[in-house]
């Protein structure tokens, strides 16, 4: 939720919600929260299978729209691959009992409602109107071009993690081998290693003495890791202590890193209490993280991913969806979640965070910032 938008027509908001929301919604209910006549965003959920039972889905929406402060208008939109019905009584658009009950339990709430709308493959058409009738596609206009936003395929796009041939698996693979052998040595007492270590395993282990700075070094490179880098990475992603703390680290900066990291150490040596201020980031309470951050450690967790040994999937498959989650992009963090699932059924962050997407939780930053903006602009 970074740009605020303002649409004269039905047509023209339904040009805009790609480009807020970065792709082309499919099987999908999306909503416009408002503040006042702007919206500086959007929520996508997945259509419910059918309009039988939707009073939990709307229930869901509803808390879903509790979190965004400032809130008091809101526009639908549906993104159905099903057909239009056309009856003696005129057009009978999909999940409309859905779409009835979703747009009268809101207004209850207090919401006005702007539009509720519907994007069919042979059309679109308006839930609100007393008889309604299907526009051609083509009278939608293109979407804009928003500062920093590509408008992908659909929702999904992006989850299929970055290619990594076998010779780069096999490097990273080696690399491990040798930083394990090396960080055994040294756990063992070795105060001297012998000549037969790696010297590149030698100098990850170096690395691994400063983990903040390590951390911050991966934001600043340009292209994907290099293998004793990603080993080094999915060795901290692999500990929970440490990966959280290299997550909070990526969603601030360089000094709460070294708090969270003094802070991890200090619980898992003494039984210390997690700063609330450390937690709150890692929980969404609190903070601002720079989008382009989130992005950049995505992209190196996604390459580590890849190149991954099978046993050390889960941790970095679930930092993965947590940044995913940071950046309010819940689909691709499933999509994360449940690959890290089939390999270890009880990781325990992808067991959290599967919870934490069910409940529909979201980073207050992305409320917050939404707010902000809306001021701002008002």
């Amino acid at each position: 939720m970074d740009t605020i938008i303002k649409a004269s027509d039905a047509a023209e908001l339904l040009s805009l919600v790609p480009a807020l929301a970065g792709f082309t919604p499919v099987r999908s209910l999306v909503v416009l929260p408002f503040h006042g006549t702007r919206a500086p965003g959007v929520l996508r959920m997945d259509l419910p299978p059918g309009d039988d039972t939707p009073c939990d889905y709307v229930d869901d929406v509803l808390e879903l729209l509790a979190q965004v402060r400032g809130c008091d208008a809101i526009a639908v939109v549906v993104y159905s691959d099903e057909a239009a019905t056309h009856t003696r009584d005129g057009l009978v658009l999909p999940h409309s009992l859905l779409i009835d009950h979703l747009l009268g339990s809101a207004h209850e709430e207090g919401f006005h409602i702007v539009e509720g709308l519907c994007v069919l493959p042979s059309g679109w058409s308006d839930y609100l109107e007393p008889e309604p009738v299907l526009h051609p596609l083509d009278g939608i206009p293109s979407a804009p071009e928003l500062p920093g936003v590509d408008v992908v395929t659909d929702q999904h796009t992006g989850t299929e993690l970055p290619p990594a041939d076998l010779a780069a698996r096999q490097r990273v693979g080696m690399a491990l081998r040798d930083l394990d052998a090396v960080l055994e040595r040294v756990r063992c007492g070795g105060s001297q290693l012998g000549s037969d270590e790696n010297p590149q395993a030698i100098g990850a282990a170096v690395m691994l003495d400063d983990i903040p700075s390590f951390a911050e070094m991966l934001l600043e490179g340009e292209e994907d890791p290099p293998p004793f880098a990603c080993a080094a990475l999915l060795w901290c992603l692999h500990r929970p202590a440490l990966r959280d703390a290299v997550l909070v680290q990526w969603a601030s900066d360089h000094a709460t890193g070294m708090r969270a990291f003094d802070a991890q150490l200090g619980h898992a040596r003494n039984g210390d209490r997690t700063p609330s201020e450390i937690g709150d980031v890692f929980l969404g309470r609190a903070g601002d993280p720079d989008p382009a951050r989130l992005r950049r450690a995505l992209e190196v967790v996604r390459y580590s991913v890849a190149c991954a040994p099978r046993d050390l999937k889960p941790g970095a498959l679930a930092s993965a969806a947590w940044l995913s989650w940071a950046l309010g992009r819940s689909t691709h963090a499933d999509a994360y979640l449940r690959m890290s699932q089939r390999i270890e059924p009880g990781h325990g962050l992808t067991a959290l965070l599967l919870r934490v997407l069910e409940s529909a939780l979201l980073p207050m930053w992305l409320m917050e910032r939404g707010e902000r903006l809306a001021r701002r602009a008002g």
